[in-house]
């Protein structure tokens, strides 16, 4: 592990490397605070769980909007710079509404600011994701591809370990310190990644430099469309491919109906160019099967499952009457299943293929949802299972196996990203994902409405995560959306 990460220092640099763990921890560490949150809206606010929900997916959204970030960052330089100027700015959106929200307790007690200010800090987190997410896609293709999953494996490490401190802490601060304080507490991490964006370099372009939208499939390391279709089967192992192997089809796409920019236009209309021919690139690289319909299944994956998780949370505080440590303790096994399951689908998986994982996956997850409807049914404690063990082993497990389902997911994104729109191509990627989570959360509120589950009455949960369980199965039957023969090994 220490040698590994050493290789990764020598490699990007340990600058660079010291703001990417940083990144990812924060975005771990959230937990800390946002367990917080949803003890506010539960306790002082006194919100239903439906209202709940809803507040906490509407301040998401701007994870759903990725995009938007990215393709401004990757057209729009700020003094000749593409990311660190981007990333500076998204630091200070993720820092001064906890801020704010710790000084100033009518705020935090108001549902409709409340929700302003979450808003506000989630675009602030989501555009610093998007900056450096692009940030690694830039380094690995320029450094060594080779290290791309692994810089990956160590990215969402770090936000497992992230995770891991601020699910215990979390659940301590919530017994011992104020509210307003664990505000102003998180917001020590943003400014410590406030001042360490100026000890990492970032490529100068000149102002009046278009960036190049160099979109062949064959300088990203994936095969020619051919080997896809039906009649032509792909061969085992072969959809993926290094950039060396020369027998490669080479399928670029046609830009050449944009005027090159003069140096005399203004800078207005240099930006217009840049997102007409990034918008361009953008729509024509989508459009292809080998990444359209990857993509169409893991929105599916995400949106046709109900997510009851806020209901959840508030059957184990009033029904079972789990208190904040022991949640606390729970979220942490949570993301050690997230940092188990990092470790080894990067040690064991890379080379099985997706299919296979994907199916394992959902079988697997739909077997753990019944854990749930055993605990709510009290099954457990018939038979001598505390609410505690089952809570605990669901956890870690159903986290762990979200991980075998997302790794291959975030590096064949990385992978996927031609030169000159790494943010914004990475960045509709995950906003896919991002917006199918969302999509998700108002799919369960509606069928927590549907059935009169809320605060005080679940009579009906059982029936609700039933129907969750059913739903979990529903993706399979789109698995053919996933090229047949494809890996999440890396390039």
């Amino acid at each position: 592990m220490i040698g590994w990460i050493k290789q990764l220092r020598i490699t990007f640099g340990a600058s660079f490397l010291w703001l990417v763990c940083l990144i990812y921890f924060t975005q771990g560490f959230r937990s800390f605070v946002w367990t917080a949150i949803s003890y506010q809206l539960k306790y002082r606010l006194k919100l239903p769980s439906s209202a709940s929900q809803f507040v906490t997916s509407i301040s998401f959204v701007p994870w759903s909007i990725k995009p938007i970030y990215g393709i401004i960052s990757d057209c729009i330089p700020i003094r000749g710079r593409k990311r660190i100027p981007y990333l500076v700015i998204a630091t200070l959106f993720s820092l001064f509404p906890w801020v704010i929200l710790g000084s100033v307790e009518s705020v935090s007690n108001s549902k409709h600011q409340l929700t302003i200010f979450l808003l506000l800090q989630n675009t602030g987190s989501a555009m610093a994701d998007v900056v450096i997410d692009a940030m690694i896609a830039e380094a690995a293709r320029h450094e060594k591809a080779t290290f791309s999953g692994d810089l990956q494996s160590l990215s969402w490490m770090t936000m497992a370990l992230g995770g891991i401190c601020g699910s215990l802490f979390g659940g301590y601060a919530l017994n011992n310190i104020q509210m307003n304080n664990i505000f102003l507490l998180f917001s020590v991490l943003p400014t410590i990644q406030l001042f360490s964006c100026a000890f990492v370099a970032d490529s100068s372009i000149s102002s009046s430099q278009l960036p190049e939208f160099s979109t062949s499939i064959n300088s990203i390391g994936i095969l020619d469309e051919a080997r896809l279709s039906p009649q032509s089967p792909p061969k085992p192992g072969t959809l993926m491919r290094k950039r060396s192997h020369k027998s490669s089809k080479k399928i670029s796409i046609n830009t050449s109906k944009y005027p090159e920019t003069e140096k005399d236009e203004s800078l207005p209309s240099q930006w217009f160019q840049s997102f007409q021919k990034a918008g361009y690139t953008l729509f024509k690289v989508f459009q292809r099967p080998i990444i359209l319909r990857p993509m169409a299944w893991f929105f599916l994956a995400q949106v046709t499952i109900p997510n009851l998780s806020k209901v959840m949370f508030y059957y184990q505080t009033e029904v079972l009457n789990l208190e904040a440590s022991f949640l606390g303790t729970a979220y942490v096994n949570g993301w050690i299943g997230l940092m188990f399951g990092t470790f080894t689908y990067n040690r064991f998986l890379k080379k099985v293929k997706l299919r296979t994982i994907l199916m394992f996956a959902h079988v697997t997850l739909t077997q753990l949802t019944l854990l749930d409807l055993i605990l709510v049914s009290r099954l457990n404690v018939s038979h001598g299972i505390s609410d505690k063990v089952m809570v605990l082993f669901g956890s870690v497990l159903s986290d762990a196996v979200q991980q075998f389902k997302f790794m291959p997911f975030l590096i064949l994104s990385g992978q996927l990203c031609p030169p000159g729109i790494e943010g914004t191509l990475f960045a509709l990627y995950m906003s896919i994902n991002n917006f199918g989570s969302a999509m998700s959360s108002f799919v369960g509120d509606t069928l927590a409405s549907f059935l009169n589950i809320s605060s005080g009455s679940f009579d009906n949960l059982s029936l609700g995560i039933a129907i969750q369980v059913v739903c979990t199965l529903v993706p399979l039957i789109f698995l053919f959306l996933i090229p047949k023969d494809a890996t999440g090994i890396s390039i």
